[in-house]
């Protein structure tokens, strides 16, 4: 771990510290500023990197509510599926100053859980296929390695199909061999 660690990776150390779980945060100077660098840092698989993205969805009264979808590094969310997993018809991506307002990051960096205000997380079940994935730890520079199943709870997730296939397919249903401790709570059409 770095020493000192940045402010922000401090914050996720401690956010999942209060829910019993010591992190092993590593830094890298060059930073990982995209899910590719993050798996060429590491060496690990594009697969095995967690995309943290924020979304809002616009409540009557103007105010937005964060949003954050964990999906692989390969991935696209697909915002109409997550709209229907959330029951939320307006969800949009979020501007980078709206996603550093909501989470306390900034893009490149954002952690799965942590945050400065509650957010919503819905994590797509394709992360389950790998015992470990890497997540942004706060800043571009920091990630930690962390299990599926500890990523669902450290960031109080749903978990549901949010991505599309590259070529615009539906996910073909999956079993729960090689979830990583994912439980899949029923799927979407």
């Amino acid at each position: 771990m770095p020493d000192p660690l940045p402010a922000p990776a401090q914050r996720v150390l401690e956010a999942a510290a209060r829910k019993g779980v010591a992190l092993e945060i590593r830094a890298f100077p060059e930073g990982t500023h995209t899910a590719d660098d993050a798996a060429r840092a590491i060496g690990a698989e594009l697969s095995q990197i967690v995309k943290s993205l924020v979304f809002v969805a616009p409540r009557e009264d103007g105010v937005l509510q964060p949003i954050v979808a964990l999906a692989a590094g390969p991935d696209r969310v697909d915002v109409a599926r997550l709209a229907a997993v959330l029951g939320e018809p307006n969800v949009r991506r979020a501007s980078a100053r709206e996603a550093n307002d909501l989470t306390g990051f900034t893009i490149g960096g954002i952690p799965p859980f942590g945050h400065s205000r509650p957010a919503r997380v819905v994590m797509d079940p394709r992360l389950g296929r790998h015992q470990t994935v890497w997540a942004a730890a706060g800043t571009q520079q920091t990630v930690f390695p962390i299990s599926p199943g500890t990523l669902r709870m450290l960031s109080n997730a749903v978990v549901a199909p949010i991505v599309t296939e590259p070529d615009g397919a539906e996910p073909a249903a999956r079993s729960d061999t090689g979830s990583g401790g994912l439980e899949t709570p029923g799927t979407l059409p």
